[in-house]
């Protein structure tokens, strides 16, 4: 049986951008991103707009909050991201307007070959919708694409596509009803 040689491990095909901008992004993100005594909200948007992030207006952001590569991060409006989110964006993350990535979340663009003797690095872009709701705790794998309005329930696991206005619950997490909204 083979068996799993990280020895032969190479991501050289991946270049997410160039040492000194990844290098300078990681200082900053330690420093003002990921610091849990820094509650000012602009400053880190205009952080990740001046490291190239798209961002649409009313987005805030909580302390706390780690974000892999900014260049590869498109933001919409009014969107809440929670206290201790971590966007391991290896490929390119988009969310859309009004939506809601609450503490804890993990967006995983990378992954591994698990077949593959060298473990192979495999990224995949992630899509999260207009009003789409990420639980607490939850972890929305790479490729997924999270339709509009779709909820994945505290601490669930998105392994596939959520579809519109539907509401996900478990690990693998799995449809459990219709999501309705009422006017207020």
């Amino acid at each position: 049986m083979n068996k799993t040689d990280l020895s032969k491990f190479n991501n050289d095909w991946y270049n997410p951008g160039p040492k000194i901008k990844r290098a300078t992004w990681f200082f900053f993100n330690a420093l003002i991103m990921q610091n849990k005594y820094i509650p000012l909200s602009g400053l880190k948007v205009n952080l990740l707009i001046l490291f190239g992030a798209e961002i649409g207006e009313g987005v805030v952001i909580k302390p706390n909050v780690n974000i892999k590569y900014p260049w590869k991060l498109t933001i919409g409006k009014n969107v809440w991201i929670g206290e201790q989110v971590w966007i391991d964006n290896l490929g390119e993350v988009l969310i859309g307007d009004n939506a809601c990535i609450s503490q804890g979340a993990m967006i995983l663009c990378g992954n591994h070959h698990y077949k593959k003797e060298a473990f192979d690095l495999i990224v995949g872009d992630i899509i999260i919708e207009e009003g789409v709701w990420i639980g607490a705790k939850s972890v929305v794998c790479p490729g997924v694409k999270c339709k509009s309005h779709s909820i994945l329930a505290v601490n669930s696991v998105a392994t596939h596509h959520l579809e519109s206005y539907t509401i996900y619950q478990g690990n693998p997490a799995k449809a459990i009803r219709k999501r309705e909204i009422k006017k207020s």
